[in-house]
């Protein structure tokens, strides 16, 4: 099998390694993949920042897109050949979730996203004798990764593998958190605090649905200068931390219908819950240090009969939505490409979190 080009996180808060590793074959229900397209995104930094827990050393990566090179035995959904995008939460099919529709919360994902290992208990990746682990059952910046078939989506060859990897995340959070978990209701007035790679799929998302004013707010203004792009309406720029007046007065002083935190932060739901009318709806989107309390006054907000929602995935069922999603993107209806900011190597994935980091790109990503 494969020796694969790898970025290997050995220790938080430090740069990961690009080194090669050795990739096993993949066993029943498993397949091969040699990865095309990994988008660059917040959550592996915030696992190499140590704000998401991770069993190291792991190969980051969640958000990709690539070619079948090989099934394991009793693999009948695939075969060489086929593009595929990757899910960051793979199903096991048969649990009270998945039976009922939800696939993103089944626990077979969550347990492969925190022991690093596959169904089976096990690594397919090593190096010099030691295991390396896969990362959300994905780990997209490596050359070659092997996924449990539940974890890959089939997808049609017309459409470019570099940027229909951004459906494996950023686009499926962002836009189904809008339509799916929201479920955004035309003529409504939709706040999205941040302007990267997910909150701008909530704006579009938004738009999508048929919001009448779509309201960014960011600190960045090249970032909101990228949300009138994908739908943004009105722009604010939260330095002062007056969004909250600014968001009153577009809406005559009764607020938003839907908020979205797109970043991760409490202060960030705090101005969320406040900007809401009566009745409206927060929407929590963006991943905050796993250890984050948001708390709030609870007798004014029963009052108000407002409401507070989680968003994991964009509430997604993948073999449903990434064939969905991929089909407005062919009509016209659904940005993929202005999305991409830059392209990187595997070898300058460093600068490409860097960049991240600085709020310099609205998405950027590793090709192969």
């Amino acid at each position: 099998m494969p020796s694969a080009k790898a970025a290997v996180l050995y220790e938080v808060n430090k740069p990961l390694e690009v080194v090669d590793v050795d990739v096993g074959r993949p066993k029943a229900g498993e397949v091969l993949v040699r990865t095309v397209s990994a988008g660059v995104c917040h959550s592996d930094l915030h696992v190499m920042h140590g704000d998401l827990p991770s069993n190291l050393p792991v190969v980051i990566g969640h958000e990709g897109a690539g070619v079948v090179e090989a099934v394991g035995d009793g693999v009948t959904a695939f075969k060489k050949g086929d593009h595929v995008i990757m899910v960051w939460r793979a199903p096991c099919g048969d649990c009270f979730y998945c039976l009922r529709g939800k696939p993103i919360l089944c626990d077979a994902g969550t347990k492969i996203r925190f022991t690093g290992r596959l169904m089976d208990g096990t690594s397919r990746f090593s190096r010099r004798g030691e295991e390396i682990k896969h990362f959300a059952g994905v780990s997209s910046f490596a050359e070659y990764t092997v996924i449990p078939q539940q974890g890959l989506v089939s997808i049609r060859k017309d459409v470019p593998l570099e940027t229909a990897a951004l459906v494996g995340c950023a686009v499926m959070t962002g836009v189904g958190a809008a339509i799916n978990t929201a479920r955004v209701e035309p003529g409504s007035t939709v706040v999205v605090f941040g302007s990267g790679g997910v909150g701008l799929n909530v704006i579009q998302g938004a738009a999508l649905a048929g919001a009448e004013k779509v309201i960014a707010v960011d600190l960045l203004d090249n970032k909101l200068a990228y949300a009138k792009q994908f739908g943004a309406t009105h722009t604010i720029n939260n330095k002062d931390g007056e969004a909250v007046a600014e968001i009153k007065e577009l809406t005559g002083g009764i607020g938003a219908d839907y908020a979205f935190d797109a970043i991760g932060h409490v202060k960030v739901l705090e101005q969320g819950l406040e900007c809401i009318r009566k009745a409206g709806t927060l929407v929590c989107v963006g991943m905050p240090n796993h250890q984050a309390h948001f708390a709030f006054t609870v007798f004014p907000f029963i009052l108000a009969e407002k409401r507070i929602l989680s968003s994991i995935y964009g509430s997604a069922n993948p073999v449903i939505d990434f064939p969905r999603l991929l089909n407005l993107y062919v009509a016209g209806k659904l940005k993929l490409d202005e999305l991409v900011s830059r392209t990187y190597a595997i070898g300058e994935v460093n600068e490409a979190f860097r960049a991240l980091a600085a709020g310099e790109v609205a998405r950027s990503i590793v090709k192969f």
